[in-house]
């Protein structure tokens, strides 16, 4: 059985506030808003576009490599989770 190829790793999930579904993912590659995203962790997998991201609270359009940004998502997630760009 192969794995299946989860696309580019660029970074993972360093919090997670349930109240407002987002999560701070801490960035080991660019990123930009329209971006697509999978987001792995234990039996989860969930995959989003990039429709908003924020650095600071302040709207962003592309963040770069060691910047920690602010995303809504879907589903839960948690810490540790690993991050792939699609």
């Amino acid at each position: 059985m192969a794995k299946e190829k989860e696309g580019k790793l660029i970074g993972e999930i360093s919090n997670y506030f349930q109240h407002v579904k987002a999560a701070a993912i801490k960035l080991t590659s660019p990123l930009a808003v329209g971006d697509k995203l999978r987001i792995v962790g234990g039996e989860k997998k969930v995959e989003m576009m990039v429709e908003s991201m924020q650095i600071d609270r302040k709207p962003v359009e592309k963040a770069k490599k060691g910047d920690e940004v602010g995303i809504l998502v879907p589903e839960d997630v948690h810490k540790e989770y690993r991050v792939y760009k699609l």
